[in-house]
């Protein structure tokens, strides 16, 4: 019987290994980047790659189709114990890109490859997924927000990024006119280039209507405010 774990989130770290760096980014001049898988376990790891090409619907649902856009050399990784490895990533087609170009990596162990002492034992494949953004130059995100009302103790931040790179949320705050927090929510997401999503804020007590701020935190550390408006 195998279960798989999956881990989506940084860092790249699931049970006894590690992977970095934990998000890859490459312009379109770069032909491959390393990779390093490190095995902190007693017993030798394997592991398979997948990549796949990363959009998102309207709703900011992943959209992921399998590519051979990109590469990982040797597709199977063997890692001895308490060991490392370097691997690469590499691109099999260059393009003239104007607006950055997503993938997901998906690495998984391969619980098969280990040699099962106990039948009646389970044998955990763990798996994890990685970014990668292929940025040209001038590419940047470019990020609007607004509040509705959902619901008397929540409301949802509406973000769209017209830009042309991705841009990643991480917290959101909302303040009444006084500058008091009327409610917060710590839990972002990706917003791909033409896509709208949608992140719930919730309260302990009512959220009142008329004229807020909300702060939103992205992931490289600025804070972008927004004046909104939200219906009693």
């Amino acid at each position: 019987m195998n279960i798989c774990a999956c881990c989506f989130a940084a860092p790249a770290l699931a049970g006894s290994f590690a992977v970095t760096p934990v998000r890859i980014f490459m312009t379109p001049k770069d032909k491959a980047v390393a990779v390093t898988i490190t095995n902190e376990s007693d017993e030798e790891l394997v592991m398979q790659a997948d990549v796949y090409s990363w959009m998102q619907k309207p709703n900011g649902e992943d959209d992921l189709v399998l590519t051979e856009d990109l590469l990982l050399s040797p597709p199977i990784i063997k890692v001895p114990a308490k060991s490392h490895q370097v691997v690469r990533l590499a691109r099999l087609h260059q393009l003239a890109e104007s607006q950055q170009i997503t993938y997901r990596m998906f690495i998984r162990e391969i619980p098969e490859a280990k040699p099962v002492k106990n039948k009646v034992s389970l044998q955990f494949a763990i798996a994890f997924s990685m970014p990668i953004f292929i940025t040209p130059s001038g590419a940047k995100n470019k990020l609007d927000c607004n509040v509705e009302r959902t619901g008397a103790n929540s409301v949802a931040a509406i973000c769209e990024n017209t830009g042309s790179a991705y841009a990643q949320p991480t917290s959101f705050v909302l303040n009444n006119i006084a500058g008091d927090v009327v409610a917060s929510q710590s839990k972002g997401g990706y917003i791909l280039p033409n896509i709208k999503r949608s992140f719930d804020i919730k309260s302990d007590t009512r959220i009142p209507g008329g004229k807020a701020v909300l702060s939103v935190k992205l992931d490289e550390g600025a804070v972008q405010k927004y004046d909104v408006l939200l219906a009693e």
